[in-house]
């Protein structure tokens, strides 16, 4: 059976950013892992047994990151689902889009992971190495710049 992980693509706007073009002034929130290879990912973590999905990302993003599901705002109408082998095994992931409420909040990292960066689109499909990941930032950028 696939492993099963959820999360959350988590986003800020910065109040600095001219009103002709909102999205230049989005940032996405990346996760530095304090194991393996030490790679970027926005919060996400295993399906506990009788959680669903959402549930999931909303507790692992606290876990991760210190946020309370009150402090975020799901972007009704994106979801996506990512398919990947993890050790020869195949891995499902599923990304909501949500967005802090205050672009100040304090991020609290747990011990899994040793930094975090809010990143402009460009710089975090970099720090993103895996394609899919980058695919996935540029998919929900799209997608927030079409409701605009």
């Amino acid at each position: 059976m696939a492993v099963r992980a959820c999360g959350l693509i988590i986003f800020r706007r910065l109040q600095s950013a001219p009103a002709a073009k909102v999205t230049d002034g989005i940032e996405y929130l990346l996760l530095q892992t304090s194991y393996g290879t030490h790679h970027w990912t926005p919060p996400k973590g295993h399906v506990d047994p009788g959680e669903d999905d959402l549930q999931t990302a909303f507790r692992e993003t606290q876990e991760e990151a210190g946020l309370q599901a009150s402090q975020l705002t799901i972007i009704e109408g994106y979801k996506k689902e990512l398919h990947y082998p993890v050790r020869g095994k195949p891995k499902t992931v599923i990304y909501w889009l949500a967005e802090v409420k205050d672009c100040n909040t304090e991020i609290k990292l747990s011990e899994e992971h040793q930094a975090f960066q809010w990143l402009k689109l460009e710089d975090a499909c970099k720090f993103a190495e895996y394609e899919d990941m980058q695919a996935t930032l540029k998919e929900a950028h799209q997608f927030l710049c079409s409701k605009e």
